[in-house]
């Protein structure tokens, strides 16, 4: 599968007009869907290295975060945290950890400052786990707790700590053992390994480069440290999109997509859940992150509804007259109205079997609701039919219990109530009660 001729024309014409209007030595752009790569951009070069290839290696900066995030729900679901214990439980003696909790950390809202003190960490090599965590003060809170959207990279290098303390293992270590080997990742790593592009500084009056150091993050690792290539990263973004249940729970990945704060309170177009940026383009969702060091810019979008992605890179530290997120987010939805996902074709249904005892009509405050047993998928699906909505999705938990996983009843409880012949005669959902006739 690549996108057609025109669709791809189109991602070529943008990332080579955003190279040589951004004044960077090298700008690349990669499509995946369904779990697939479907198209490689890129314009420019490196003067050190030449054009890059799908396995050439950026640093991606903060696009690490969505990683950590992960290694942190991970424990969550093995039942090592909860979103909501304060800090100091699992980092007993931290300045700041009796105030904020490990969701607040995740989603932007715990308040801590933006950078830990001293030189900028990003074009330093940073301290040690010890270090880093002496350094903790409480004036390091910005704001009070969950009062307003305030990104801080701090924010994570405390998560790192966090993963280091309840495991045992560098941020590092359980990066490489849960999230990268599992999904074929090898070419994403901690330091540069070749081939990969220089980073670059690039002056603003007479365009001559400055070649970044490549620094070690040490405790700050987990906000920004990691290197990827285009085919690494869109493996990781075909998993935020689709994720590997063996890797993560889909439902805890859709955990991760739910607003902790907004981040736009003028147009609520963008906010950030659990480690993934959210913005609102039109009338589609794209999950992702942003990032970038000394030298790199790195981008990384998902519209999981059609299990679709785009990563960008550059070896510049400004694309200047424009914004990257902007550009991937653009070069994302040029896909999606280019190449439409096409209905899955309709097949006739097997050799009927007797109707279920809660088929057909249902009706509360003379609205109609059309109630149907999924036998394939084990559910009952509920369908308002007098004022069209979201169908309700339920699963027996028992004799006459159902719980709902869909629309505006996701979480309630469904009972049925029977008459002395055991006949449904009711639907009793979160007290709304169903009866078969208006």
């Amino acid at each position: 599968m690549t996108l057609t001729e025109r669709t791809a024309a189109r991602i070529d014409e943008l990332v080579a007009s955003a190279q040589a209007q951004g004044r960077t030595p090298c700008l690349v752009a990669a499509v995946v869907r369904d779990g697939r790569r479907v198209h490689f951009s890129a314009a420019g070069a490196d003067p050190a290295t030449g054009a890059p290839t799908p396995d050439t290696q950026f640093r991606i900066g903060s696009i690490s975060k969505t990683m950590t995030a992960v290694l942190v729900l991970q424990l969550r679901d093995e039942g090592a945290l909860a979103l909501d214990d304060l800090l100091y439980r699992h980092l007993p003696g931290t300045p700041v950890g009796s105030a904020i909790t490990i969701r607040q950390l995740l989603g932007h809202a715990s308040g801590l400052q933006r950078e830990p003190d001293g030189p900028w960490w990003e074009r330093h090599d940073g301290p040690d786990l010890d270090t880093f965590l002496a350094a903790l003060t409480p004036d390091k809170l910005a704001y009070p707790p969950h009062r307003a959207y305030h990104y801080s990279n701090l924010a994570y290098g405390l998560l790192g700590a966090v993963v280091h303390r309840l495991t045992g293992l560098h941020w590092t270590e359980q990066i490489t053992k849960r999230l990268l080997e599992p999904l074929g990742m090898s070419r994403t790593t901690y330091r540069e390994t070749e081939p990969f592009a220089r980073g670059y500084v690039v002056h603003p009056w007479h365009g001559t480069l400055h070649e970044e150091p490549r620094t070690d993050a040490g405790a700050m690792a987990p906000a920004g440290q990691l290197w990827s290539t285009a085919d690494d990263l869109l493996k990781w973004a075909a998993f935020l999109a689709d994720p590997d249940p063996a890797v993560l729970a889909p439902a805890t990945l859709a955990e991760m997509c739910a607003p902790v704060v907004m981040s736009d309170l003028e147009s609520w177009t963008t906010g950030h859940g659990l480690g993934l940026e959210l913005v609102r383009s039109g009338e589609r969702i794209f999950a992702g992150h942003g990032g970038s060091m000394p030298g790199y810019l790195a981008h990384l979008w998902t519209h999981r509804a059609s299990r679709t992605g785009v990563v960008t890179f550059a070896n510049a530290y400004t694309l200047h007259g424009q914004r990257m997120a902007e550009l991937s987010r653009r070069l994302l939805a040029d896909v999606l109205d280019g190449e439409p996902e096409r209905p899955a074709p309709w097949q006739p249904a097997p050799e009927a079997g007797e109707p279920h005892e809660l088929d057909g009509a249902w009706w509360w405050m003379g609205r109609e609701f059309a109630a149907r047993y999924d036998a394939a998928a084990n559910e009952l699906v509920v369908t308002p039919v007098t004022v069209p909505g979201t169908p309700w999705r339920f699963t027996t938990e028992g004799a006459d219990v159902w719980r709902c996983h869909s629309g505006s009843n996701d979480g309630e409880v469904l009972r049925v109530r029977r008459d002395a012949e055991r006949t449904p005669v009711e639907l009793d959902i979160a007290t709304f009660v169903h009866a078969r006739q208006p």
